[in-house]
Formats: C-alpha cells, structure tokens, sequence
C-alpha cells in the first residue's frame, strides 16, 4: 500500500465511527515506522504533491475518496464479524446433532446399571429431596463430592416444573450429560483451536507475496524514479491491492470453513465423551473434562496477557472463575490441567512465575499425598509396585502408542488422523523454524537502517534491489497466510508486545503436552511397576480418565498442523506461479536502479500468484478436515461398542437373575416399596441392585449406592454392618430401631451381581446375603417375615425388624 493510500485512509476513518478508531490508530503509528526506516517521509511527499496534499487536508476529492473506502472496510468487516459466529453455531450444532444420534434411547426411563450410576442418581433425588444446601454434602454419610454435574440436572428438574413438564432424575441426568458432551465441550474445543490458530497467523502481512510485491512498488525508491514509471506502479499497485484484499476474504472463509469441523472431531473420538458414560459412568469427571478446554484458553490467554503487559487483572480474574468452576465439577480434573499446561508454563512465561508454578504445584502434589494417607488406610503405601495389584495391562506398548497418534479412532479416519498429526507437526516445525529465520532478518533489516539512515545513490540502488526481490521465487517459502485477525490490514498488532517466537514456543509446547499425555497412557495401559503406578496414581490408574485428555492435546496439534501444510503448500504454489512472471519485469527505465512493472503482465502475475498463495492451500485443508470429519462418523466401531455395551447395562432382560436390575427384580422392588411406603427405611445389600430403588420408586434406602467405605465414618450404615454381622439380635435391635421413627424392614434378593465383583469392598456386605444369619435373627425373633418373594428368586423376602414402635 503506498504512503498516500495509508494517509488517505487514516484520514477518513474517523468517519466511519467509533469502530474505526482503533484502525485509525495503527495506520497512523505504520506511517509513522515507514518514515523512521526509510528516513525519506520529505522526499516521498515532495514526489506525491498535491494530490497527497489534498487528500491529506479533506479536500473534496479525498473526502469522497475516503467515504468510498470507508464502505469497502465496513462490508468485509461485518462478513468478518458474523462469518467466524455462524460457522461456530453449526459446527456445534453438527456436534450436539451427533451426540444426541448416538445417545442410547433406553436409558431414558430406565437406569444405567453399572458401579457408580446409583450414586449420581442417589445425588440428583437428595438434591431434589434437600434442596441446594445438600450439595456440600451429598454422600450418605455427608462428605463432599464434586456437585456441579448434579446440580444442573436438578436446575434441569426444576426449570422443567416451571413449564408444568415433570422430568424424571434419569431424563435430567441424561439432558445434562448431552448439554455437556455436545455444547460445552465441542465449544470449548473450538474456543482452544481458535486460540491456536489465531496466535499461529497473527503477524505482518508484508509475508505474503502479494503483499510484498505492494511493498516493493511503494518504497520510496520506487517513487524516485520518472513520472511514467512511478503512475505505472501505482496502478500496478493498487491492483495489486484490491486483488490481496479479495485473496484475504476467500482465505478468511476458508479458514473458517475449517474450523466448523473443529467441534465435529471433538466429539468423535470414543475417549470423550462417549468413554466415561460407559465406564461407570464417570460422570463428574466427564462433566469436569467437558469444561476443562475454557479453563486451558483462559490461562493461555493470561500468559498473553503477562507477557504483554495488559489485562493481567481481567485474565486473571477469568481464569480464576474457570478454575473454580472446574474444581467444583471435580477437583481431580487439576492433574489434567498441570500436566497439559507445565509445557507452556516453562516455555511463556517469566522464570520467577515458572518457580512459582513448579512452587504451588510441589504444594499440591504434597496436599494430595496427606490426602490419601489419611483417607486411604493400606499398609502398601511404601511400596509402590503394590500399589492397583488388582490392574491388568490392556494394550501392548504399539497398540497403546497407536492409540494416543489416532486419538482412539477407527479404520481409515484413524490412518488419516495419525498421518495428518505427525505430517502437520513436522511442517509446523518447518514453518515456525522459517518464520523464527524471517524474524531474525527483519531485524537485523531494522537495526541496519536505524544505524544508517542515509546511503549514497549506490547503496539505494542496492536496497531498492532488496525491496524488490523480497518477491523473488527463492524467498515465497518464508511467507505465511494470515488469519482473520490479519484479513484488514489496519488491524491493531496483538498483543502490544508480542514475543518472538510465538509459533515454535506453540508448537514445542503442544507436541510436549501431546507426548506427556502419551506417557501417561503408556504407563496406564501397559507398563506395570513402582514407577508406572506412581505416573499413573493420580487418575486412579484408570484407563478411562486418561483417555480423556488425548482430545485436548491431539485436536489443536492437528489443527494447526494442518494450518502449516496449508501454509506449506500455498508457498510451493505461489513460488511455482510466480517464477514463469518474472519476465514482466522491465528495465525500460536503465537509468534508475529499481525496475518497473508492466500494469498488464504484473497484474496477471498478482492473480497468479494470489490464487496459489491463498486458494490451493486452504481449499487443500479444507478438504482433508471435511474428509476427515466425515469419515469418522462413518467408520465408528468404538463408539458403536460403547452405545452396545450402555444398552445392555440398561436393559432387563439379563440371562443371570441375580444381575443389579431384572424385570425380577423391578417388579419385587415395586411390591416392596408399595408395602412399606416412602418414609420405612429398608436395609438391604447395595451389591444386589436394591439401592435402585430409591430413584425408580422413592423408597428410602438406607445407603442407595455401592461404596459405603469402611474406612471413613459411614454411620449410620457402618454401624448397621458390624451389628448385623455380630450374630447378637440386641446389638442389631439396639443398632437399628433408633435409625428413624418409622418402621425399619430387611430385603434379601439373592447374592450380589457378578457385574460389581471387582468392587473391592464388596466383602463388607456378605452378611446381608447370609442365609444362615438371617434365619437364626428370624428364630430369634429379630426379623419378623412380612413378604415372600421367592417365585421371582430364592430366598426373597421382605422382613420387618422386631422393634417396639
């Protein structure tokens, strides 16, 4: 853009509103560079005469010419404003479509039969029952567990009963689990790819070839030479503007058009979520996960903000209210968090605030280990490779590796998936490795032209020829496409003082979070030992938990991995469509040491070059991502497995009676419920499927989940156990009867599921199932027979305790 169309346009902008002030501004502070590097500002006005006088002053001609190109600002700027907006809301939308697709239907009236669903249903009815000031409180015997899932499916409940809709617990956790798994995570993933990316192409549009041909046209050497030649390169020029502005919108949408895949592939992928409804489900962590990407933004955006200086408060205050809110969906879900952002806490940040990092989080890992000591009681803890003696490796070290580079996808999306992220990685490196180079030659430009502001005629010659050949073949690989943070070229620089290197601290940071994260998996799934056990600890060493976190490394590597083979191929193109155009160059004017161009031939160059620079290579990206995505939905056998596996946990029809929940034992619990009523408390074994019936019937069971610890205070239910197993019918009178002022009655169904065999407490209840017990309290007169069931099972019967009311 040549130094009248820059003073131009930052005289009309004023015009244009309040919108404009901003561009206003960095137009004035690019004139104001210009004339420091080139030291000609005097020269350069002398040449222009009048005609930048007038326009400079508001003239006639330059107000009318500066309304025109306000109105061609504002209408690409409202398409910029609303395209990234619309592309956003459909590709989320295709997410939440996908996920509801999958959601297994039978699960909406009946519950998810597996080791910890009573529990988060038991959560949602005491919630229901308590109101709100139960959520610090929600186990049976009061400690906390993480409630934010909860209570959202009570506000659900609660939101419904407002439009007279009664919504069950089950349909409320299930609209829950959708609005977290198709909104907020694919959402939040798009929020974190988009961060990425912008970083990635922020940065000067002179890198651009058709940007750089503008720029040698409008130096002040270009200006310097005959009359002729100078209002040729001006009408050169200024096609060779209007032409990189069209470019930029095309590669602007395209863009865009990538990032509409971005919430799709977040939700295609079996590790999340689809992963943690099926193991357990872990519903509270899965919540926490589905949030986490926000939280990983915000503090990447913090380190933005410490770095340049500005906003440290604001973003400060955003990540905070982001943590706290994770914390509150699960607090466990902070080694996550460490373990993705300790890459770029050492590569963006000060040394003091990378020591105070590693400080709090020494704190931490500390608090957590006094943590398990006290409430875990185990004579293992001193030796580590004791430690989860029950896990069995599940992969072998290949399928495992295999696993994390496909991010758990299937068939040819999974090959496609693998290829693109290690290919895209390689070029990210090439890429930032180039823009690292370009950087450094700009400044050595820089320091140069400070030094020695004034040449002789020689040495002009010389840095006009330098001018020139910044759009030579052998320099287009060092040129990147920009983002929609770069489609104006008035755009204010992000942030104020922007570090160098952004791109290679990004991509060494990324591949270290991805390979991290590896690590752990390795450990998980296949590695046993002290060390394995002590990597994988803090989740549980569950295969399950961790998968999670291969989505929030592996989706923004790939994203911008296929940014920078976008980026890779546009170059080779525009180096191959630029070399046949440099015979249109001229030297017709020998006498000075800048050539011209030929309006015509260069104009045809500037399209050559412009397709191949900003069409091949997004158009490619885009293709390979809609490939991609679509695919993935195709060709899904994980994610068909875990909808299987979710329906046969929900269905009734089980070939083994004794499973948690039966036809059998749906209509026993119903009889049941209908006999004592709401308020009797029952006391059965959690292990048989009777704790379902507190959220299916309203009964009131006296600990309606599994995990009823025998190393924490679990009264009254712990006390219950060790009275029942005593064989003293007064211990177990004396235990029972002053539970609650209404009638207290023993169900028996049979012995426990084979389902919850790997429970490891499941011992602690063996004497609820222990026949010869309980006929000796029944002869005792301690258990009084009130209802048999032994046509749907063995031994069923409902008993009333021998308490004087």
């Amino acid at each position: 853009m040549t130094s009248e169309q820059i003073t131009n346009t930052g005289s009309v902008s004023g015009d244009c509103g309040s919108a404009q002030a901003r561009a206003r501004t960095h137009v004035q502070a690019y004139v104001q560079t210009q004339a420091r590097q080139n030291g000609s500002a005097k020269d350069g006005s002398a040449t222009n005469g009048p005609a930048r006088n007038d326009s400079a002053k508001g003239g006639p001609s330059g107000r009318k010419h500066g309304l025109q190109r306000c109105h061609a600002m504002l209408r690409p700027a409202s398409r910029h404003a609303l395209l990234p907006w619309l592309t956003s809301i459909i590709g989320v939308a295709s997410a939440l479509c996908l996920v509801i697709a999958w959601f297994p239907s039978t699960v909406w009236n009946t519950p998810i039969v597996s080791s910890d669903a009573p529990a988060h249903y038991y959560f949602i009815h005491r919630l229901l029952d308590e109101g709100l000031g139960a959520a610090l409180h929600l186990w049976p015997h009061d400690s906390f567990y993480p409630p934010l899932f909860h209570i959202c499916a009570y506000l659900v409940i609660k939101i419904a009963a407002l439009f007279g809709v009664q919504c069950s617990i089950y349909a409320a956790f299930n609209i829950t689990w959708i609005i977290a798994s198709g909104v907020i995570f694919p959402a939040g993933m798009l929020v974190l790819c988009r961060y990425f990316l912008q970083r990635w192409n922020r940065g000067n549009p002179i890198s651009n070839p058709i940007s750089r041909i503008s720029q040698a046209l409008s130096t002040p050497e270009s200006s310097s030479v005959s009359e002729s030649s100078n209002v040729s390169n001006q009408q050169v020029s200024s096609a060779v503007n209007r032409q990189y502005n069209a470019t930029f919108d095309v590669t602007f949408v395209l863009q865009n058009l990538i990032g509409l895949f971005v919430p799709v592939l977040a939700v295609s992928s079996v590790c999340h979520p689809y992963g943690l409804l099926n193991a357990g489900p872990l519903i509270a962590f899965g919540f926490a996960t589905s949030l986490l990407p926000f939280l990983i933004a915000a503090t990447l955006r913090l380190f933005d903000a410490i770095a340049a200086r500005e906003h440290i408060v604001k973003w400060l205050a955003i990540t905070a209210a982001a943590g706290v809110v994770c914390l509150v969906a699960h607090p466990r879900l902070a080694f996550t968090y460490a373990l993705i952002l300790v890459p770029f806490i050492v590569l963006r940040l000060p040394w003091k605030l990378i020591l105070g990092a590693f400080i709090a989080m020494c704190i931490g890992a500390v608090a957590f280990v006094a943590l398990m000591l006290t409430s875990f009681k185990s004579d293992r803890w001193a030796n580590p490779a004791s430690w989860f003696h029950s896990h069995q490796p599940s992969k072998n070290l290949w399928e495992s590796i295999l696993f994390c580079f496909t991010d758990g996808l299937d068939g040819f999306p999974a090959i496609l998936f693998a290829l693109l992220l290690i290919a895209g990685t390689v070029a990210a490196f090439v890429c930032a490795f180039r823009r690292a180079a370009v950087r450094s030659s700009d400044s050595l430009s820089a320091a140069v032209s400070t030094v020695a502001p004034a040449f002789s005629a020689d040495a002009d010659a010389l840095v006009s020829d330098a001018a020139v050949s910044l759009v030579s073949a052998s320099d287009l690989p060092a040129a990147s496409c920009s983002d929609a943070a770069d489609v104006s070229s008035f755009a204010p620089p992000e942030p104020s003082r922007p570090r160098r290197n952004d791109r290679l601290r990004d991509v060494i940071a990324l591949t270290a979070a991805f390979l991290l994260v590896t690590l752990v998996y390795v450990c998980t799934v296949t590695l046993v030992g002290a060390l394995p056990n002590i990597i994988s600890a803090p989740w549980y060493r569950d295969e399950n938990r961790i998968m999670t976190m291969l989505p929030l490394v592996a989706l923004p590597l790939l994203v911008i991995g296929v940014n920078a083979l976008s980026e890779c191929v546009s170059v080779c193109a525009a180096s191959a469509s630029f070399v046949p155009s440099a015979s249109s160059f001229s030297a017709k004017n020998s006498a000075s040491s800048v050539p011209s161009l030929s309006s015509a031939s260069a104009v045809s160059a500037v399209k050559n070059v412009s397709l191949a620079s900003n069409w091949i290579g997004p158009i490619a990206a885009f293709l390979v991502i809609a490939i991609l995505a679509v695919s993935a939905q195709i060709v899904c056998p994980s994610r068909t497995a875990a909808r299987d596996t979710i329906i046969a946990h929900s269905s009734l029809n089980q070939s083994d009676p004794n499973e948690q929940l039966t036809e059998q034992k749906i209509t026993v619990l119903r009889k049941v419920t209908e006999r004592t009523g709401t308020q009797a408390t029952i006391i059965s074994d959690p292990l048989n499927g009777s704790m379902y019936a507190e959220t299916l019937f309203n009964a009131s069971m006296l600990y309606p989940i599994i995990n009823a610890r025998t190393d924490v205070p679990s009264a009254p239910f712990g006390k219950v156990e060790t009275a029942f197993a005593s064989g003293d019918g007064q211990q177990v009178l004396g235990t029972v009867c002053p539970l609650t002022d209404a009638p207290e009655y023993f169900l028996t169904m049979g012995d426990q599921a084979q389902s919850l065999q790997s429970f490891p407490y499941r011992a602690q209840y063996d004497s609820f199932h222990n026949e010869e017990l309980i006929d000796a309290y029944v002869d005792g007169g301690t258990l009084v027979k009130v209802a048999d069931y032994s046509q749907y099972g063995q031994g069923w019967a409902l008993y009333r305790f021998g308490c004087v009311d």
